[in-house]
């Protein structure tokens, strides 16, 4: 309860909202609140059995359990995540931001030795005009690099445990029930979701969660139940394991993230990111294609992190998911709530916390507030638009970062003042903590922008930018 105060979103809502709205064939209604709720003996089901639907499923056993309420809850997710890649793959670059792993500390959820592949201790940020390292503000270790799945399709230890798995345990453990099987149709009977599969008789529900993601198709399905929900907009990305062995890892990438700020269009995003014997290869951008992948590989900062005669034809496994860049329309009505990044994420950064702060509230608003469209409207929707307000904020922020990757001497001075703050102790990192935010998504757009309208920040910015102006003789030898 309260507000998130890591990441600048508020983990609860205010039911102080406007009366809700039923949507019905695009017109909206009012509807009353209260006149759905879940009682004793009710039947939920999510689908999805990864973040989204595993936190949704868990706040809302736990929150029913304080009220008395005996809820059956089936989780519908035909994938096994104990098994390595594809059959266990959720498709996601894998790292669990600082702010994320506060709050889950708090809800009594931490995460054992054993799901987190390596701790994050640096960002090490290159460009064509030089390197420099980013310690972690607080000097701790609390951002980690995880496998949403067991790992690669050769993954040969199986000492690590997967970050889905984990979290679909605790759900379990709560009370919720597992069904591996694949939705195939979902209809509404006598004003109620009922889900159909290929194994079994169709089951009716008094409340459906869709936790599938973008990447499942389910939203398409669900768009023909006429209430108006369109899924959201997305664009394609990369995803590429190497084995390097945890020795080499350590020799090359150690423990940072490496984070690339280079001038190739269309990159938004690029980082390499060690887990465990593997290296996570992970691009972001509009529409990454294999002419920019070679490009990226090719570059001579990004072969600098790995042997000197390594082949990047050997990898070890591949994909290319879809992500959300824009929000859901109407993502609820009477009976039915989507959560997750088929309804609202965060732009590029932290899915999985706006897996966990929707989620919860989604579930919290259906046990305490009510099931209806009006419900959700009132109690859960402020936080997507919250969400997709800091969004804009974001794509402004990275429309900037777009016009540095252009200007060779803005990379430099932005290099000069990260590293000139990295030598100084005690002195306050602005640069450093502003790249530290953006990289993990700990705190929100809105958040790291209005930090760098600090007079002191702008200062210290165009003194950097004007010395890296100034050309850089360098003595000639011979």
């Amino acid at each position: 309860m309260g507000s998130d105060a890591g990441d600048g979103y508020s983990a609860e809502v205010s039911h102080g909202g406007v009366a809700g709205a039923s949507w019905k064939g695009g017109a909206q209604t009012v509807a009353d609140p209260g006149e759905l709720r879940l009682v004793d003996g009710s039947r939920v089901a999510v689908l999805g059995g990864g973040p989204s639907g595993t936190f949704f499923s868990y706040f809302l056993l736990e929150m029913a359990e304080r009220l008395g309420l005996a809820i059956e809850l089936d989780i519908f997710e035909p994938r096994d995540f104990s098994r390595p890649a594809p059959h266990g793959c959720n498709m996601c670059g894998g790292i669990i931001s600082e702010s994320l792993v506060q709050h889950l500390a708090m809800e009594g959820i931490n995460l054992p030795p054993t799901v987190v592949q390596r701790g994050i201790e640096a960002y090490d940020l290159h460009t064509d005009a030089g390197s420099v390292r980013i310690e972690t503000p607080q000097h701790d270790m609390r951002i980690g690099s995880v496998y949403r799945g067991m790992g690669p399709r050769d993954i040969k230890d199986t000492r690590w445990d997967s970050f889905d798995g984990f979290l679909q345990q605790l759900a379990c453990a709560r009370g919720a029930r597992r069904i591996p099987e694949r939705v195939t149709k979902v209809a509404m009977v006598d004003g109620r979701p009922e889900l159909h599969t290929r194994d079994s008789e169709p089951r009716a529900y008094d409340l459906l969660a869709v936790a599938t993601g973008v990447n499942a198709g389910a939203g398409k399905m669900l768009e023909g139940l006429d209430f108006g929900y369109a899924a959201p907009a997305t664009t394609k990305t990369f995803i590429r394991e190497y084995f390097l062995g945890e020795e080499t890892i350590a020799d090359t990438l150690g423990g940072s993230m490496h984070v690339f700020l280079l001038n190739l269009p269309g990159l938004e995003f690029a980082a390499l990111i060690p887990k465990g014997d593997y290296v996570s290869v992970c691009l972001l951008g509009d529409e990454i294609n294999d002419e920019l992948v070679q490009s990226f590989l090719s570059d001579e900062a990004v072969r600098a992190c790995f042997p000197p005669d390594w082949s990047f034809a050997a990898r070890s496994c591949q994909c290319s998911p879809r992500i959300a860049v824009a929000g859901a329309a109407h993502p609820y009505a009477d009976r039915i709530v989507f959560v997750g990044d088929c309804a609202e994420t965060r732009l590029y950064k932290d899915g999985i916390g706006a897996a966990y702060r929707t989620s919860k509230l989604a579930a919290r608003t259906a046990v305490f507030d009510g099931i209806s469209a009006a419900a959700f409207e009132a109690h859960y929707a402020p936080l997507l638009r919250q969400i997709r307000r800091d969004n804009r904020v974001g794509e402004f922020t990275f429309g900037v970062t777009r016009v540095i990757q252009k200007l060779t001497f803005a990379r430099r001075g932005i290099v000069r003042m990260v590293a000139r703050e990295q030598r100084r102790a005690g002195t306050n990192r602005r640069m450093s903590g502003v790249l530290w935010d953006m990289f993990t998504g700990s705190a929100s757009y809105t958040s790291v922008l209005l930090r760098t309208l600090h007079p002191v920040f702008l200062l210290q910015l165009v003194w950097n930018l004007g010395c890296a102006l100034v050309p850089v003789r360098r003595p000639q030898h011979g």
